[in-house]
Formats: structure tokens, sequence, C-alpha cells
């Protein structure tokens, strides 16, 4: 069992080595299909749309918005209650899951729809965890 203060770490795969390579020099990396140019995550070595695996590592603009989040009062390894639990739209179109940073982990300051800047946490050598923050210019 990890200590509380510890967060459980990713385990990179063959098919997610691109994503992590990406964050660990500060790039959030999508992959985009070369047949029908749907942009997409998690990672995987073809299209989900229409199955090409003609796809291509892209850098994101690391520009999203809060599409939906549960803030949990449970404590987890690494999390110290309240903490939001996120899903978020890349201006890209794909979401993912995250957590939200530098910013109160209320209702009354997560909004969904709020711009996002993605910024990133270092875990370890192997790891730098992809979170989004208010964009700058959104009080809150």
């Amino acid at each position: 069992m990890a200590a509380p203060d510890v967060k459980y770490s990713p385990k990179p795969t063959p098919e997610t080595a691109h994503f992590w390579e990406g964050t660990r020099s500060g790039e959030l990396r999508l992959q985009r299909c070369g047949s029908c140019n749907h942009t997409y995550f998690p990672p995987r070595p073809f299209c989900p749309a229409c199955q090409s695996e003609a796809i291509r590592v892209v850098p994101a603009s690391g520009k999203a918005k809060l599409y939906s989040y549960v803030i949990s009062h449970r404590p987890a390894p690494g999390f110290k209650p309240p903490y939001a639990i996120a899903v978020v739209e890349l201006e890209e179109g794909p979401r993912m899951m995250t957590n939200i940073a530098d910013c109160p982990q209320t209702p009354e300051a997560l909004q969904v729809d709020m711009p996002l800047d993605v910024v990133f946490e270092k875990l370890d050598d192997e790891i730098t965890l992809p979170l989004f923050r208010p964009a700058k210019g959104v009080g809150r």
C-alpha cells in the first residue's frame, strides 16, 4: 500500500510512451488519424473512428474547458480532501480525466465550461502528470 502522501504512478506502455515522453518535456501529446483526421485520446495503436493504423502524434494546444467534475471528500493516496476529479474537453476535441490545480476545490470555483490551461506535475523521473488550472484572466 502506498504512503498516504504518495500518488499512484501510471505505468507507461509501448502505446503510451509518446504521451509520457511529452509530459516530461512539458508538452501534451495526442494522436491524429492520417486517414480520417480524427484526433483522439487515450493513446492506442489505431484510430477509434475508422480503425486505420495511419496515426501520428501531434502536440496539443494545452487549452481545455471543464466538462464535468466531482469533488471527493474521501482520502486517497496523494490527495488531501477535498479534491476534484475532473473531465476536461481539450481544444482539439478529445476529453481526458485529470485534476484541477491552483483553484479552490469548491462548486463556486469549479464552473463547467470554464477555460483551462495545462500544467505539469512531476511525480518522478519517469512520470509527469498533466493537470489543468483556470486560464489566465479567469478570476475565481
